[in-house]
């Protein structure tokens, strides 16, 4: 890439450097770099020592939960394939370290030359495939430059993006570098097409696929289906943040006979602490203090998860999900609690979500900006059954009429790879 680029990348990781100063999340993300190197070097001489076949990167645990499916595949298909699980931040890595679908994972070091190069030469991957939003300029050209067939899946593309711009060829560089892009929307398909790519195929979002096996997998959890069973309405709230919480939480207070579940997305102690005050501290129970009590049975009007890895299948047990990041970066996972037929409440941010927009388009979802307007979606939901069941069939309906995109695109890479 040019030196504009690189000028940027090294800006990125120095910024990283100094954050890292004060963010902890930052420290560990430059630390599991540092150790990517000998990471790889182990992996290699355990189980790849003619390099990986497959190198999957992801940038956090979204899109895992997208890239997952391929992976899980993948192993099923072909379980000879090497696979190398790449993220770029702690909040995936953290949890998916030991995904045990993979030969390796690792963290991605910054997109440097110098970086690059020792990477893709201790990786040695086959194959990349990227999810959804990855536009690394560096590794992209060296992969093409080695001969190495890039793919995207799940991507989605829109006007504004700088693609798109008069100044944009830098960047429409990028594009040239995939062998293949796999879209999950017409539009997405019809943007690139005006750009000269018709290397496209419009495939579908891969994320419906793995919440319809959760739904099929789903784990018991003892705690919540115990609080639960006699309550008349339960809220599911789900990767919650403090400003969600600042908007929901009053309608909670006001409405004794609802349930609440709630999940934050992030629980230090300080966290959970600060959430437990909000919702009344003789009202709420936290899911580790249960379970080192050895209690099953819960009475209590809300319940904090301060776990990992139980928030898909806790859905189950809601009648409404209010799904957090709304009020921030973007919101999160909506297929999770849509694919149990419930509808979904989010926030404002979700413009860069295709899935928010069809889910506000066949009425399983909807849009709150304050305590206001989120009184006046949920009150319905909460005092008229048959309009709480029609808004859940939507939701249940609209991802399962999007499930298929893992195997056509599975199908069309190895076809063409072969």
């Amino acid at each position: 890439m040019n030196l504009l680029y690189n000028a940027g990348i090294h800006c990125l990781s120095m910024g990283a450097r100094l954050a890292s100063l004060k963010s902890d999340k930052i420290a560990r993300m430059l630390k599991g770099q540092h150790v990517t190197a000998e990471t790889l070097a182990g992996k290699r001489a355990e189980a790849a020592p003619g390099g990986f076949d497959i190198w999957f990167h992801v940038a956090s645990l979204g899109e895992f939960e997208q890239a997952r499916p391929m992976i899980e595949k993948i192993r099923a298909a072909q379980p000879e394939k090497k696979i190398l699980l790449t993220f770029f931040s702690p909040s995936g890595y953290e949890v998916r370290y030991n995904y045990d679908k993979v030969d390796a994972v690792c963290y991605l070091p910054f997109d440097l030359p110098r970086r690059v190069r020792r990477f893709i030469a201790d990786a040695a991957p086959k194959m990349a495939i990227f999810v959804k939003y990855e536009f690394w300029g560096n590794y992209l050209t060296a992969l093409k430059q080695a001969g190495i067939p890039v793919y995207i899946i799940s991507a989605i593309f829109r006007p504004g993006q700088r693609f798109f711009k008069p100044w944009g060829a830098m960047f429409r560089k990028m594009l040239s570098c995939y062998k293949h892009i796999f879209v999950q929307d017409k539009a997405s398909k019809d943007l690139l097409a005006g750009i000269g790519f018709d290397n496209v195929t419009t495939a579908g979002d891969t994320r419906f696929d793995r919440v319809s096996d959760i739904v099929a997998h789903a784990k018991d959890v003892n705690e919540v289906a115990a609080m639960t069973a006699s309550s008349p309405f339960t809220l599911i709230a789900g990767s919650s943040w403090p400003a969600d919480e600042e908007l929901y939480i009053p309608w909670l207070h006001s409405h004794p006979d609802v349930k609440a579940v709630i999940a934050p997305h992030e629980f230090d102690a300080r966290r959970v602490a600060e959430l437990a005050d909000r919702l009344g501290r003789n009202d709420t129970v936290i899911l580790s203090e249960l379970r080192a009590k050895g209690v099953t049975a819960p009475t209590a009007k809300y319940m904090i998860i301060d776990c990992f890895g139980l928030l898909s299948s806790i859905y189950r047990y809601g009648d409404v999900a209010v799904i957090g990041g709304g009020f921030g970066n973007g919101i999160h996972n909506l297929n999770e609690a849509a694919v149990f037929d419930m509808p979904v409440i989010f926030g404002p941010n979700h413009h860069k979500f295709k899935e928010a927009s069809d889910l506000l388009e066949c009425r399983g979802g909807f849009c709150y900006d304050s305590a206001d307007s989120f009184s006046r979606i949920i009150e319905p939901l909460y005092n008229t059954k048959n309009l709480l069941d029609k808004a859940g069939k939507a939701a249940g309906d609209y991802i399962r009429h999007s499930l298929g995109a893992t195997i056509k695109i599975y199908n069309l890479i190895f076809k063409n790879h072969d």
